[in-house]
């Protein structure tokens, strides 16, 4: 798994910051049951009505979307994807302000609101104004940076009503390595971006001049403003509170589930009951930590049957029984939704993987 901030262990994505990854998959014909079954994350996670997805399973669909599409620049080609409602609530934020600056510096604040990919930080030095994004997931692929950046540029863009001179950019991956000596490559990230990073860098960084900060943004409704960010921090406060009873209640359902299949009952009054609340009660605290009863099922017995259908000696009946189905056929079924393949042929994958040392 790539390199994970201590602090974001359990960040999650906005449903609508995941939209553009898909869309630029779909542009390659990659269905979201396929993007799925190849980062190792359930469909269902995927579905449009999703309120969010973990962090990270995030930055492995973006990963896996990048092989499967053999796209180089699949991360800029996700951010050109991006619009203002991507960026969930803080969305409407950025549309209320008066001025870039003021943009930018809402973004450092609310951007939580949409992702646990990575913290923003404005400056101002003199005639120069630097934007720093730190990654939470350093050991990620390029392709994270390059999205985020890209989807910055797009907006800003947008926001300023043109084209906003290019910023001078600096990255911490290394661009591509030997691709980087492909003219064609280099030129997309001019025409993405506006301008060639340096690569290689010790942060992520985009260098401008401060008189940028004062641009305004044509059509901006700022009798707005304080409404939205009084909205904006009711949803921080939730979220840090969620983030400090979220976590543990997730972790709490998940080991109740897991017991709960080993003892053939596994189901929502059981868990609450062992949890010492009302079935009610444990609904409201999951919507509360961003995901379900249900979610939670499919991803303990997902992760399960994974790691049963790795023992040669258990039979598919015997898996199924595990995982709390009466029927070997719901159980087929059921791992069909979750990873695209049935649960035969994916053993067999599994095994030959092994047996070719990948």
């Amino acid at each position: 798994m790539p390199g994970i901030d201590s602090r974001d262990a359990e960040g999650r994505v906005a449903g609508a910051y995941l939209q553009p990854l898909l869309e630029a998959a779909g542009a390659h014909g990659i269905t979201a049951t396929i993007l799925a079954s190849a980062a190792g994350v359930a469909p269902h996670s995927l579905e449009a009505t999703a309120a969010s997805l973990a962090a990270h399973d995030y930055v492995h669909l973006l990963d896996a979307g990048a092989q499967l599409a053999g796209d180089a620049h699949f991360g800029l080609h996700v951010g050109q994807r991006v619009r203002m409602g991507t960026y969930s609530a803080y969305g409407l934020i950025l549309l209320s302000c008066s001025n870039v600056g003021q943009a930018l510096e809402q973004t450092a604040r609310y951007e939580r609101l949409a992702h646990d990919l990575g913290r923003s930080t404005l400056q101002r030095d003199g005639a120069l104004a630097h934007y720093r994004w730190t990654s939470h997931y350093p050991g990620a692929s390029r392709h994270l940076v390059d999205s985020v950046f890209a989807g910055i540029r797009v907006c800003g863009d947008w926001l300023a009503g043109m084209p906003l001179p290019p910023a001078q950019l600096a990255f911490t991956h290394d661009g591509g390595g030997d691709l980087l000596r492909h003219a064609a490559h280099r030129d997309e990230y001019v025409r993405v971006l506006g301008s060639l990073p340096a690569f290689g860098a010790s942060a992520n960084t985009a260098t401008f001049d401060a008189q940028l900060l004062d641009w305004p943004v044509p059509n901006a409704d700022v009798s707005l403003y304080p409404v939205l960010c009084q909205h904006a921090e009711q949803l921080l406060a939730q979220r840090h509170a969620a983030a400090e009873n979220g976590g543990a209640i997730e972790a709490q359902v998940h080991a109740a589930i897991v017991a709960g299949l080993r003892q053939g009952s596994a189901r929502l009054a059981s868990v609450a009951a062992t949890l010492a609340v009302t079935p009610r009660t444990l609904q409201r605290k999951l919507a509360d930590a961003g995901t379900s009863f249900q979610a939670l099922l499919d991803q303990t017995r997902y992760g399960l049957a994974r790691d049963y259908l790795r023992a040669p000696d258990l039979s598919l009946v015997d898996i199924a029984f595990l995982l709390g189905y009466q029927e070997q056929s719901a159980f087929n079924h059921a791992f069909r939704t979750w990873s695209g393949t049935n649960p035969g042929a994916w053993r067999l994958q599994e095994m030959q993987a092994r047996q070719a040392g990948l």
